[in-house]
């Protein structure tokens, strides 16, 4: 489909015209391909065009960027690729380094760009809020948080209503674990092995991936159980997920029944008598795993949990910071896809399109119940600058209609790599729903033992060669993650997945010599 703004003339520096007008981007070429162009009868992926030239970078020298950042910046090792890459500029999908040359971005910022890299309505949103009011605090009111309130309020059901906003989905996530102690007055809170919450003194404890744990005490009350993984899991079979792609394991369950759901259910049943108390705060989901790559339940599995949850007191959070705002294409919220209503929802990433900002929704019962337990108050929380800059996203993803590319562009690239997994024996799964995409990678699919690091490294780096960002997760990082931003097109797919199949063909060359 093609977008309707991208036909308005360019007479302002924000608006741009048809993306199909011949290409003026530097792309990738010389060494890069040397590699793809030995495959013999694989001719190299040849990059779509774009219709936009970015400045040229005038900024520190890679060099001094480097120095700068071994000296003074974080000494954690999350920067992706031996050499990082130094970006400079973004445009919708696309991405550029300080060398001028372009990247499809099939990570969005690590699922935070929805509605594409300086969208033209969303860059005038906020220059225009930028000139006006940058900030009052909670103490004043401004018009644009209750513009907003009752945008976001709109587009989620009773009684769901009542919004707390935030500036990251760890706060989001550490407020909502608050509400959920205040309103059953209870402590314990559980969530899946492999679960991303957030990394906030709280929500590491919520968290249950290895390299995010502490070693040092964290939050208390936090209790993980067997998330239901039906492709790495014990069980799983050829009829569980919510998705266009199901498992390369078999099972003779009907289309309608799934016994692995309810061998899931068992272990879930079995926390709830033997690790937590007898009553309890709540419990945390994600509608589809992100961090852990893209991990998808049995259909089925969600509702039975919220139910045995509500049984013991607790309440039931849907952490939506990566599936929400249509990303999954078929509903705008992860939690609806599994007919489930939650108690509260955190929300983050996309909602801000880059932007910091945050919230949590909940009922007017559960909001009163903190309100008596303590005075919650967030400085930046809800300001002028991120109010308008979420409206402006909501208008876009209506006005463009982007959840319902979403729906056909990710079915499509959904179905585009399953036929690379029939192909390849390194890739053990293709799962994923809309625009929100795993692929992992393994030894044999007998085994599905993961592909070492070193080896899902070099297929990574292969594909950044080519112009191609994209992610990782799961826990032994064997996961590619692809979340492009929800304006993404179908030729920019094909692109993609000729440059991943490039990648591994390369990596099978290495493996045989």
């Amino acid at each position: 489909m093609t977008l309707a703004w991208r036909h308005l003339p360019r007479t302002l520096r924000l608006e741009t015209p048809s993306r199909r007008a011949p290409t003026t981007c530097p792309s990738l070429s010389g060494p890069f391909w040397t590699s793809v162009t030995k495959l013999g009868l694989h001719t190299k992926p040849r990059m779509p065009p774009c219709d936009f030239t970015p400045e040229k970078y005038q900024s520190l020298p890679y060099r001094r960027v480097l120095e700068i950042y071994q000296q003074h910046l974080s000494p954690m090792q999350t920067a992706y690729f031996p050499q990082p890459l130094l970006l400079h500029q973004g445009h919708m999908e696309w991405l550029f380094d300080h060398e001028g040359n372009r990247y499809l971005d099939f990570f969005s910022g690590i699922v935070t760009i929805s509605v594409g890299h300086c969208h033209p309505k969303v860059n005038a949103a906020a220059g225009k809020q930028l000139g006006r009011l940058w900030h009052t605090s909670a103490v004043f009111f401004h018009p644009q948080i209750h513009e907003y309130a009752e945008k976001l309020s709109a587009l989620l059901p009773e009684p769901l209503k009542v919004i707390f906003l935030t500036n990251s989905g760890s706060e989001a996530n550490d407020l909502a674990m608050l509400m959920a102690r205040a309103h059953s007055k209870n402590t314990h809170i559980i969530s899946f092995r492999g679960a991303y919450h957030g990394s906030s003194p709280h929500t590491h404890d919520l968290s249950n991936v290895g390299p995010f744990k502490m070693t040092l005490p964290g939050g208390v009350g936090c209790q993980s159980t067997m998330c239901p993984d039906v492709f790495r899991g014990p069980w799983g079979g050829s009829h569980c997920r919510d998705s266009p792609v199901q498992t390369i394991r078999k099972c003779s369950c009907a289309p309608d029944c799934c016994q692995a759901k309810d061998q899931y259910i068992e272990q879930f049943k079995d926390t709830l008598n033997t690790s937590v108390a007898k009553s309890i705060a709540g419990f945390f989901a994600e509608p589809i795993q992100g961090v852990n790559g893209v991990v998808q339940y049995p259909k089925g599995f969600l509702k039975e949990a919220f139910e045995l949850v509500r049984e013991r007191g607790g309440v039931c959070i849907a952490d939506e910071v990566q599936t929400g705002f249509g990303r999954l294409g078929s509903h705008f919220w992860g939690f609806e896809t599994h007919g489930v209503l939650p108690d509260i929802v955190t929300m983050a990433k996309g909602i801000g399109n880059g932007f910091p900002m945050a919230a949590v929704v909940t009922t007017a019962e559960i909001a009163k119940s903190l309100a008596k337990c303590v005075l919650h108050f967030n400085t930046f929380g809800g300001n002028p600058m991120a109010c308008s800059i979420g409206s402006a996203v909501l208008e876009v993803i209506k006005e463009e209609n982007l959840q319902e590319n979403s729906r056909e562009v990710g079915t499509y690239m959904l179905l585009k790599f399953a036929k690379l997994r029939d192909e390849f024996e390194i890739i053990g799964d293709v799962r994923g729903k809309g625009l929100m995409i795993g692929i992992e990678m393994v030894k044999d699919k007998t085994s599905r033992q993961p592909l070492p690091r070193e080896e899902v490294n070099q297929i990574h780096e292969d594909c950044r060669h080519m112009g191609l960002l994209v992610g990782r997760g799961g826990v032994f990082s064997q996961t590619f993650r692809v979340v492009p931003p929800l304006c993404v097109t179908k030729p920019e797919v094909d692109f993609a997945v000729e440059v991943f199949r490039a990648a591994v063909i390369q990596h099978m060359e290495r493996r045989a010599k």
